[in-house]
This record gives structure tokens, sequence and C-alpha cells, in this order.
């Protein structure tokens, strides 16, 4: 895709994603046989839920039928949030990962894996191994969140530990009581 239709897509989308509260973080253009896949990626402060994604793609959609941007070949339209291997290039993108495990590739070598504990407009501060360390931006070459599968403490009340769930047999009263 060159430039210019880059610079047009976003030209044309970008109002659109500010005018729902949300931002543009990513267009693309891929072939996909006889079609092509236009993917865009929004994001905002909190996270964008379904029914924000849906509403986006409509006004996107009508737009993009609206105009030529696009050209005659069909395409498809894709409207997503970013997935956890998004890089943290911007400031929103640390200060919405805040709390979360991330590994930054420091320019200079080496690596610094912590947790993010705040972001501004210079840095980030991690908490690594339960020391803070600032970081400013320009000296991070590449970050990314981590996975974190069996993180304790994160926050969701409304997970059950496995101690918490009792699972009945079908011979069990409680199970077989009329309500």
């Amino acid at each position: 895709m060159s430039a210019t239709h880059q610079d047009r897509l976003r030209e044309l989308l970008e109002p659109i994603a500010s005018g729902a509260g949300v931002d543009l973080e990513d267009v693309s253009v891929t072939p996909a046989g006889k079609r092509r896949v236009l993917r865009v990626v929004v994001d905002a402060d909190g996270g964008v839920d379904l029914d924000g994604v849906a509403a986006v793609s409509r006004r996107m959609s009508e737009a993009l039928d609206a105009s030529d941007v696009m050209g005659s070949q069909p395409y498809q339209l894709e409207v997503g949030t970013p997935g956890i291997d998004r890089p943290l290039t911007a400031e929103r993108h640390w200060r919405r990962a805040r709390g979360r495990l991330v590994e930054a590739r420091l320019a200079e070598g080496g690596t610094a894996t912590g947790r993010v504990t705040g972001a501004d407009a210079d840095g980030v501060e991690l908490d690594v191994d339960g020391d803070l360390r600032r970081i400013a931006y320009h000296d991070i070459a590449k970050a990314t969140v981590q996975v974190e599968f069996n993180r304790k403490n994160a926050g969701f009340d409304d997970v059950l530990d496995a101690d918490d769930v009792r699972i009945a047999d079908a011979d069990d009263d409680d199970m077989n009581e009329e309500a």
C-alpha cells in the first residue's frame, strides 16, 4: 500500500475514530485472493467493548462506502482492538499498560522486565523485582506486554479460585431439589 493510500485512509477514518472517543492505532490493507482485507485497530483508555467496536465499524463502513479511497476492488473491513503482542510505542500505550508486566529491549543493549507503575510524556516507570526503574522512551528499542497465565492478585473480583468451586454430582440432593 502506498504512503498516499495509507494517508488517505487515515484522513478518512481518524475523525470517525476520534468522534467515537477512540484512538486510531493502525490501518493496513492486505491482499486476500480476489479481495483485500482492510484491518483497522482502535483503542481507548479503559479499552473498547464489543458494542463500541461495532459502532465504530458501522461508521467507518459507511464513510468508506461513500468515498473512493478503496477503489473498485472488493474488500472486507475488519475493526478490532490491539492484540497482546502490540508493541508499546506511544505514551498512551504505556499508560494503558499500567499494572501489566512488560519486557523492554533497551537501545543500549539488554532488557528490563517489570510491571508498569506509571508513564508520562518523557518515559515509563517499571517495578523491576521490587525496585522502581525510570526509563526514557528514547532509551527503549522495543517493548511488549508479557502474557501472564497465572498472575495472582490480578484484581478480577469475579474470577473464582478452584477451592471456591463446588462441583455437584448428579446424586447431590442440592442439585435435585425442585425450586
